[in-house]
């Protein structure tokens, strides 16, 4: 793929607040997002990220706040353009291809609209279709292609009319894991090249962590954090943010003067245990790369799980009392038989401290 550039338009949400009956689905939401970036909405099933697209799209209108696109308002203060006004290219999760038309029709629907002469259009339809690796496939039906062909015929039809703001709606969850990894990394590569914005829901991290510049992650509503992924992944802001972006093992536990004591009936206590804050209760995030395989006393567990990734095992360790026990993960070297007894080292630095609120 190797597109030429388009400049991107910059987004402002200010206090944005949509409501369905007594329902609340998003809570003041505000969002600055500068020209050429790519912004992932994150989260569970119901969490406002759909609904805060479709208000940024047009196809809903919001009960309060305001949006601009590149300095002009196009929701709020009065004012409230129709999607075909705002400029902006979408692709969704179904595809939303007409099965009646060609591979080359569908795309050229958008530039049909806008009144761009047919040879235009044609130059301008095969040089997409040659962006997203589908070139020559214009006199093809739809129903012919597969999955993920259908997908970049998708996004081919979204970039035709070279729109300043790109949407995506989980455009690859429909597709298996191996095609979403591929598209996911094309996708991302064409967005760069571009040069568009872009603003990509989806619920799963790593598609978010693969393509944007910020991810924002959502639950009830709300924004919960926004921020760089490598920031989401080493300074989670809260609890839940850790949780759902399974950063690890995450316990309830009580701050003590010398280290931690864990519901699971552990105690960590080590060198540096004691400067992580008040006594107190509260979460402590425990990640895989806080863990090593080693023959320290601070943990002592079994192997209940092990699976190969990359050179290395995903290994998971029991410990703490029958009943109440953690479940760890880490990765190792070495294969290990299931309920062998293993000994952890822990990098005190990596651990994470969330103290419940007073």
């Amino acid at each position: 793929m190797h597109p030429t550039s388009t400049a991107g338009a910059s987004i402002e949400i200010e206090g944005l607040v949509q409501r369905f009956a007594a329902n609340t689905v998003l809570d003041h939401i505000d969002i600055r997002l500068e020209p050429g970036r790519v912004l992932a909405l994150l989260g569970p099933s119901g969490c406002g990220k759909t609904t805060l697209l479709k208000a940024l799209a047009g196809l809903d209108r919001p009960v309060a706040g305001r949006i601009a696109i590149d300095g002009v308002t196009v929701s709020g203060d009065g004012v409230f353009l129709p999607p075909e006004k705002r400029g902006l290219g979408m692709v969704f999760q179904d595809y939303a291809l007409w099965p009646h038309m060609t591979v080359g029709g569908n795309v050229s629907f958008p530039l049909e609209v806008r009144g761009v002469d047919r040879r235009e259009r044609a130059s301008r339809v095969a040089h997409a279709l040659e962006l997203v690796g589908l070139g020559g496939f214009g006199s093809r039906q739809p129903g012919s292609l597969s999955g993920g062909q259908q997908q970049r015929v998708a996004l081919a039809r979204a970039i035709v009319a070279r729109p300043r703001v790109l949407l995506f709606d989980e455009p690859l969850s429909n597709l298996d894991r191996d095609l979403r990894e591929t598209l996911c990394a094309e996708i991302g590569r064409l967005l760069r090249d571009l040069g568009t914005t872009a603003v990509y829901v989806t619920h799963d991290h790593e598609e978010a962590f693969t393509l944007a510049d910020t991810v924002a992650v959502m639950r009830g509503g709300r924004i919960r954090q926004m921020a760089a992924p490598d920031a989401l992944i080493h300074e989670p802001g809260t609890a839940d943010v850790a949780e759902f972006l399974k950063l690890g093992a995450l316990s309830r536990a009580e701050r003590t003067e010398r280290g931690w004591r864990l519901d699971c009936g552990v105690e960590l206590v080590g060198p540096a245990a004691g400067s992580a804050g008040a006594p107190g209760p509260g979460h402590l995030l425990i990640p895989p790369a806080a863990l090593r395989a080693g023959t320290g006393e601070t943990l002592r567990g079994l192997v209940i799980a092990q699976r190969y990734r990359g050179g290395q095992y995903a290994t998971t360790v029991r410990v703490g009392a029958a009943g109440q026990a953690l479940e760890l993960a880490l990765l190792t070297d070495v294969r290990m038989p299931i309920q062998q007894a293993v000994a952890l080292d822990v990098d005190w630095s990596r651990l994470r401290w969330f103290p419940l609120a007073a």
